[in-house]
């Protein structure tokens, strides 16, 4: 392998190099990408190590929201990486939508499979994803599917944990380096409580309000008529001034009551919550 090359942002980090020298080990990838930083990353190297004999595939479904959906194709095409959406239908699935505690299972094996027979057909050697070396500590059903359809992660194989991450996306000149994790609509909704594509696009909805108001990390977690709004403690005095268009825009969006958890933003705060009862008095 040659020596350390440039790119945008200056000089080639060792972990990047050491990045393309893994990727280069294989004639062809096939990469599981959602357009965060980590999925981003995976991409745009192999498309720089590989070229064309690197594809990015964006898993299309009612769990995935479309401005990200827009905002993975708006990246893919500024940097110039080949990428096909790729339909997904969990939602379709009764072990998914019941919403048990494995239900990431159950969307990433729907996911990994539209992958493995794109790769059985077309001849691709791997398929990768964005899991990083901080993943792996966390009980991530999704990783069972992952190794039954023999996916690797590069990220995580060389030890790479999330700040080098965003090093590496910084290097790579991605402007999504210092992007918020993004889980799927589905981690708003609590176990137990049943998913379809119309919750779903509440929530997507209401999730929009946000965006529209400039929120950058956030949460819109279900409970029936009520939607609980995480944001991290920083933004609480903005919302509450913004509390107005907050309430009318997720109102709008289907929610009779709209409450801000003075708890703050934290992930995986849907995962351990009873679905909230109302009784009318």
């Amino acid at each position: 392998m040659s020596g350390p090359t440039s790119v945008d942002s200056g000089p080639v980090p060792a972990e990047l190099a050491a990045l393309d020298a893994w990727l280069r080990e294989w004639p062809s990838v096939l990469v599981a990408y959602s357009g965060g930083v980590d999925s981003a990353v995976v991409a745009a190297a192999a498309h720089r190590a590989l070229g064309p004999r690197a594809l990015a595939c964006i898993g299309v479904s009612p769990s995935y929201p479309a401005r990200e959906q827009r905002e993975a194709i708006a990246l893919a095409e500024a940097t110039g990486f080949a990428f096909r959406l790729v339909e997904t239908d969990e939602h379709l699935d009764p072990f998914y939508t019941a919403n048990p505690d494995n239900r990431c299972y159950h969307c990433k094996a729907h996911l990994y499979g539209h992958l493995a027979a794109i790769t059985a057909a077309e001849g691709w050697a791997v398929i990768l994803d964005g899991t990083h070396a901080g993943d792996l500590g966390d009980d991530r059903p999704g990783r069972i599917a992952a190794g039954e359809q023999g996916v690797r992660s590069p990220l995580a194989e060389l030890g790479f944990g999330k700040p080098v991450v965003r090093a590496l996306a910084r290097a790579l000149g991605l402007p999504v380096w210092d992007k918020p994790a993004m889980a799927c609509l589905s981690s708003r909704v609590p176990h137990g409580t049943a998913i379809t594509p119309a919750l779903l696009a509440r929530i997507e909805r209401a999730e929009d309000v946000l965006v529209a108001l400039g929120f950058r990390q956030f949460r819109v977690r279900h409970h029936g008529e009520l939607a609980r709004i995480e944001l991290p403690r920083p933004e609480m005095a903005r919302a509450v001034a913004q509390q107005a268009a907050i309430v009318a825009g997720v109102r709008d969006a289907g929610y009779r009551h709209v409450c801000l958890d003075l708890a703050g933003f934290r992930s995986g705060a849907a995962e351990d919550a009873a679905p909230l009862v109302w009784q009318r008095q």
